[in-house]
């Protein structure tokens, strides 16, 4: 299976320009989403802020990761990045 993907890739990308998706961290500032969108039920009593923690949305507003996912294909790019910019200890240690 993933020898056919990569099959496909490169065969479209001998013909054309193949587009990325866009700025997932900006699109998810526009949604102006609360502390408490960040944290939904699964992490309603964590003890530090996780506003800011975009990575975290896949499992507190993945209807949200979705609709910008769509928008990036809609407006045309033909490959998506996961949600998971920070998804690292390093960066996860702010969020406690």
């Amino acid at each position: 299976m993933r020898e056919k993907r990569i099959g496909a890739l490169r065969r479209l990308l001998e013909e054309r320009i193949v587009f990325l998706d866009g700025a997932m961290g900006t699109m998810l500032q526009d949604y102006r989403i609360d502390e408490a969108g960040f944290r939904g039920r699964r992490f309603a009593d964590w003890p530090q802020d996780l506003k800011g923690n975009n990575d975290l949305l896949s499992l507190t507003r993945p209807e949200i990761v979705a609709e910008v996912h769509c928008a990036f294909l809609e407006a045309g790019a033909d490959i998506i990045e996961t949600n998971t910019f920070t998804s690292n200890a390093p960066s996860m240690a702010d969020y406690g």
